[in-house]
């Protein structure tokens, strides 16, 4: 009964997006993809703690570029999160990472209230995934204090799980994730299993 009255609450509030009622960021429909991932990121499956129901929901959405719901719904405490990629042996950023953070800042800059959280380690040069995203992304203008660091997890389990300390302690209502198209479901999954049901997770495609 409490996952039906809260799906319920957050479906209104995706309709409400979707007009563009009672939101600041939301000026136009959103796509359809993005409606259907709203819908199915607030279900008993998706937004669950059962494993085969979280990858079969997961399977279900459509990968897309477009910015999910949840930030029209919320762009206060929704966080974006940027799943970081390995850095060359001089702690250089290589292509994909780039993409990742190029649609990181388009995402942050439509949506300035947004916090962003990069997780990644493996340093390269004494320098993790983590600090170079930062750099990257406060080189372009983005606050440094908008952004968290999470510089220990070295696979997408551990993102998903150290990250998820850092959204606990914030207080986030939702996280989108950032990464690329091969990447995106295994992450959704992932995260949705670490977060254990408390918030919603969707995912931007960077590719």
């Amino acid at each position: 009964m409490k996952d039906m009255r809260r799906a319920g609450v957050v479906t209104v509030a995706l309709a409400a997006a979707t007009l563009g009622v009672g939101t600041a960021q939301a000026s136009a429909t959103p796509a359809p993809d993005t409606i259907t991932n709203g819908i199915l990121s607030i279900t008993p499956a998706c937004q669950g703690t059962v494993d085969e129901l979280i990858k079969a929901c997961t399977r279900l959405e459509t990968p897309t570029p477009n910015y999910p719901v949840m930030l029209d719904v919320n762009p206060v405490t929704t966080h974006l999160v940027v799943l970081g990629a390995g850095l060359t042996e001089d702690g250089q950023i290589q292509p994909v990472l780039t993409q990742r953070l190029e649609a990181t800042l388009a995402t942050a800059q439509h949506y300035p209230t947004a916090p962003i959280i990069v997780t990644g380690g493996v340093p390269k040069k004494g320098i993790t995934e983590a600090s170079a995203m930062k750099k990257w992304l406060t080189d372009r203008g983005v606050p440094a204090e908008r952004i968290t660091e999470e510089p220990e997890s070295s696979s997408t389990v551990e993102n998903a799980a150290f990250t998820n300390d850092v959204l606990h302690q914030r207080g986030a209502t939702g996280a989108v994730l950032v990464t690329n198209r091969d990447h995106i479901e295994r992450a959704m999954i992932n995260f949705r299993q670490s977060v254990d049901a408390r918030i919603p997770v969707a995912g931007i495609v960077a590719d």
